[in-house]
């Protein structure tokens, strides 16, 4: 199914995460961060959450205008299955304008919290020999430099699963080389808040099996630059990419700690297991089958 310039994209999205444990586990209390936000890039037509062991789930909009879903479960389980389910339809978004590199000084009084390190962010050391990122000319396109600092993160790191886990330290990563997508999103973030680019943590999802999929099986992310005359762009360093049609977020924060899916506290249950499952495909938009056979 493809759609024609300029359309929209219908995308159903259906996302699955399962803990097993090994002893019974109680007095369980989660937060997500499932729910695709509904903005001028897409629009979210439907989100439904489904929960084993079933529990009243509660929601509210967090500091960064996200939407967080929190549930309790107080009786004994070995198994906790947390399945989100949305409809979405993302829009085509316009090329960012070119914008001079010195417009960067107007802008840390308004973007100060991403421009500040934070715990997975650091911004003491030099990044940018470490990861012979190219060098941002003073009179350079921003647009320019960012599309050409992601392609070589693109280049520069390999994308490899279960070789970081999320408390990996970002100098590890650097180290290392080889990561997931919240890695390089991370190492990202903090070339851009080094040199004055406003820069936020995106959390989101990207089309199954569509053209450059490193990291649609599961959670993917990127960034956000703040660019003055276009707002805020999405740049991919894990596919070396501009985000597109093909990517549904989910929300945005300084790091993953403002935004991840699922966490929480338990009583008991030992050392879980965990699986997680993510599914992002094309579907026909309401009203399609039938209008096409009128």
């Amino acid at each position: 199914m493809t759609a024609t310039p300029g359309s929209p994209i219908h995308l159903g999205v259906v996302h699955v995460t399962e803990y097993r444990y090994p002893e019974p586990a109680w007095d369980s209390f989660n937060e997500v961060r499932l729910s695709p936000t509904d903005d001028h890039a897409q629009s979210l037509l439907s989100f439904e959450l489904e929960l084993s062991p079933e529990a009243t789930v509660r929601s509210h909009l967090d500091y960064y205008g996200n939407r967080a879903h929190q549930f309790h479960i107080a009786e004994a389980h070995r198994r906790l299955a947390i399945e989100a389910r949305s409809s979405v339809v993302t829009y085509p978004r316009p090329a960012p304008v070119e914008v001079a590199a010195d417009s960067l000084a107007e802008l840390k009084p308004r973007f100060f919290e991403f421009l500040a390190p934070t715990r997975r962010v650091p911004l003491e050391e030099d990044w940018g020999a470490a990861m012979r990122a190219p060098a941002l000319a003073p009179d350079g396109d921003l647009v320019e430099y960012l599309a050409r600092l992601t392609r070589h993160l693109h280049d520069f790191f390999t994308y490899r699963p279960n070789v970081t886990e999320i408390d990996t330290p970002m100098a590890e990563f650097v180290r290392a080389r080889a990561g997931v997508c919240q890695d390089y999103t991370h190492v990202m973030l903090a070339l851009c808040r080094r040199i004055g680019i406003p820069a936020r943590y995106v959390s989101g999802y990207l089309e199954t099996g569509a053209g450059l999929t490193l990291g649609s099986d599961a959670s993917h992310a990127w960034i956000e630059a703040y660019l003055p005359g276009s707002g805020w762009v999405g740049f991919d360093p894990t596919n070396g990419t501009l985000v597109e049609q093909t990517y549904v977020k989910v929300g945005h924060g300084r790091d993953y700690d403002d935004v991840p899916p699922v966490k929480g506290l338990r009583r008991g249950g030992g050392t879980e297991s965990l699986r997680v499952a993510v599914r992002v495909v094309r579907v026909e938009a309401p009203g399609t089958a039938a209008a096409s056979t009128a």
